[in-house]
């Protein structure tokens, strides 16, 4: 069932105003009739967007990091004096499960009548609210849900559901191609975590190293949750390679770092988007992060003056520097404000203008596939010294 936008707005409106359209934003459009479900907000309106993130449990730093980008994103969209409406960010604690996280999305759609639900960062918990926010016509933005074919549902994609990021299948790939090409490397070793996000990646990154004449000498597995890596460790040190892969979070990564250096293996370590977390230099130890290189779509190197903005205010909010997932979720509410504020309406005609968005942000200019609901931008590949980076390289994937 389609909802107006009119239950959206917290103060109530008449019924004349509620005749009123509201103007679209030079360049932006939306689809659908004027009739289905639109309407006006007024300044001193509320419209609210959903915030379901993990801020409690194993990738709660990655939860907490968007939840505060998203709720920046809103806080200046309010500060504009121009906005259309103000908007309320209604947040909620997925946990990093998806059982919890299709519970908090329920009841952020129709209890708290949002206009669209920014989050979770991890792909299984946004993954699992994909059919509900289909069902119920409401847009859902993962800011980092990066796994393999996420958004398709056998083999079409979901209606309303839409990621910021890019998929592992094209980072695994990116980076098997930077480890050949720019480091050099002709022999790896693939230690990868037994999920969904560690298998996908390890694949792609194996297939892609293989076909540019490189050779995979040995691959291991770990479970979440696993601290001690020595035995997988021991029996990857028996081959010869020039470069390990490390397929996982920042949480059983930094420990394999740590650990694959304190054994002696000094090679060039590479990885995904998971080691994005201040957390990874406190468990690797900043001194085992040199010859470290992971993608990502965010970086702090040669930043842009937009990008210097928005560390500087996220700091000046939350005392921390941003990260990016931060930057992702902003990105992902930015791209819904827009829309909203184009349009002035809920439902398929703002799915539609999502559809249809040409968007510029932090994180990277896009417009999304409409096959995959993904977008089509640049993998970034950055270096750690001593945990901090240096350099950044761009990788196009053919």
């Amino acid at each position: 069932m389609k909802r107006d936008f009119m239950k959206l707005l917290a103060g109530g409106l008449s019924a004349a105003m509620l005749l009123a359209g509201c103007s679209g934003a030079a360049g932006s459009t939306a689809g659908g009739s004027s009739s289905e479900g639109g309407a006006s907000a007024d300044t001193g309106d509320t419209v609210k967007i959903g915030l379901n993130f993990e801020l409690t449990g194993e990738v709660s730093s990655y939860g907490t990091a968007e939840r505060n980008g998203a709720q920046l994103a809103i806080d200046e969209f309010n500060a504009k004096e121009d906005k259309p409406f103000t908007v309320e960010g209604v947040e909620i604690d997925s946990k990093g499960d998806p059982a919890e996280s299709t519970t908090a999305a329920i009841k952020l759609i129709d209890e708290d009548q949002v206009a669209a639900i920014v989050g979770p960062a991890t792909s299984a918990p946004s993954i699992s609210t994909y059919q509900a926010a289909s069902d119920k016509q409401t847009p859902v933005v993962s800011p980092s849900a990066t796994q393999v074919d996420a958004m398709l549902n056998n083999g079409e994609p979901y209606e309303y559901a839409w990621r910021v990021c890019f998929e592992d299948s094209y980072q695994g790939a990116a980076m098997a191609i930077y480890a050949y090409e720019t480091l050099g490397d002709k022999n790896a070793a693939i230690i990868n975590e037994t999920s969904d996000y560690g298998q996908g990646l390890a694949k792609t990154f194996k297939e892609k190293f293989e076909s540019l004449g490189g050779k995979v000498v040995a691959q291991e597995q770990y479970n979440a949750k696993d601290t001690d890596f020595a035995s997988i460790l021991t029996k990857i040190k028996e081959k010869k390679f020039d470069v390990l892969y490390i397929a996982g979070y920042y949480g059983e990564a930094g420990l394999i770092i740590k650990q694959a250096r304190e054994s002696g293996i000094d090679c060039n370590i590479v990885g995904a988007d998971g080691f994005e977390s201040e957390k990874l230099a406190e468990l690797a130890g900043k001194e085992n992060l040199n010859k470290v290189w992971y993608t990502t779509c965010y970086t702090t190197v040669n930043a842009s003056d937009e990008l210097k903005s928005f560390i500087d205010d996220y700091t000046a909010k939350y005392d921390q520097a941003p990260n990016m997932f931060s930057a992702l979720a902003y990105d992902a509410t930015n791209l819904v404000l827009d829309q909203l504020a184009a349009t002035g309406k809920t439902g398929a005609e703002l799915n539609e203008a999502i559809k249809k968005a040409d968007f510029s942000g932090l994180t990277g200019s896009f417009t999304f596939d409409e096959k995959t609901h993904t977008p089509k931008k640049t993998v970034l590949v950055v270096n750690q010294e001593d945990g901090v980076q240096t350099e950044v390289d761009e990788v196009e994937v053919k």
